[in-house]
């Protein structure tokens, strides 16, 4: 079973479509958790709407407001499958994602691996630009950039409880992932877009100055000095604002895909 781990804070108006996109996979073998972070709008009625007629969700209101860590980490000690996947409530999977990973995970004997990734705009409209997955991304190929979109990821659930996500200080998965690939070696990447991730003005990383804060705070936390940490914050800032050019420059398809 594959346990697919969905935190949601006032995403009333994207929860649906990605709930939906979990619900039309193709993979028969999943569980859906959707933990609400104590949202001051809609969105857990719209997440109990989505989910009306299926017997796999699992819907959780949290009391309070929490940090992303811990409710995916929250996720993770609830779950029942032997793997773990993310999707945050405004990104959306293809159909084949599960089926297609799984599969993937199979062949490779992999312990953790990640899909390409397409973007979207706020409103729904398609970028032309891919994110491409290398085969072997390796511990060192990731500290100086980041291909792993946590939505696009599948983890043995042992790694997930072994290395939790950091707090909102850093970038909890970014962080999460150093530690695993430090161990495993490695992670494999299929190059194929399975993921569609929806750019938002008003994410946790959109700032540029408190992005490039989490960075340093990632490195730090895997044992580098501030001086090495600030360098590679540097190399990373590059490679990101790289990325956000060739997104913005591959242009859009007309038609929003909502």
């Amino acid at each position: 079973m594959v346990s697919v781990i969905m935190p949601a804070y006032n995403a009333e108006k994207t929860i649906a479509a990605s709930v939906a996109s979990v619900l039309a996979q193709t993979y028969g073998d999943y569980e859906l958790i959707i933990i609400d972070g104590h949202s001051t709008d809609g969105t857990l009625a719209a997440a109990r709407a989505a989910a009306a007629d299926s017997d796999r969700v699992k819907i959780i209101s949290l009391g309070k407001k929490n940090s992303l860590s811990f409710t995916r980490n929250f996720g993770v000690g609830i779950a029942r499958g032997e793997w773990i996947a993310y999707l945050d409530s405004d990104d959306m999977w293809d159909a084949e994602k599960l089926q297609k990973q799984t599969a993937f995970i199979k062949e490779t004997g992999a312990e953790i691996s990640y899909t390409a990734s397409a973007f979207i705009d706020e409103a729904g409209a398609r970028y032309r630009y891919i994110m491409p997955a290398v085969f072997i991304f390796t511990y060192a190929m990731l500290l100086k950039k980041n291909l792993m979109s946590c939505s696009s990821v599948i983890i043995k659930k042992s790694l997930a409880k072994k290395y939790p996500m950091g707090g909102d200080e850093m970038h909890e998965d970014y962080s999460c992932w150093l530690s695993v690939l430090r161990e495993c070696g490695h992670a494999c990447g299929l190059n194929l877009p399975l993921l569609t991730y929806r750019l938002s003005k008003g994410s946790k990383s959109a700032g540029r100055i408190k992005s490039a804060r989490m960075i340093f705070n990632s490195y730090r936390r895997e044992g580098r000095t501030a001086a090495a940490a600030f360098f590679m914050s540097l190399r990373y800032a590059r490679h990101s604002i790289s990325k956000r050019i060739k997104i913005k420059m591959s242009g859009k398809i007309s038609v929003p895909i909502e």
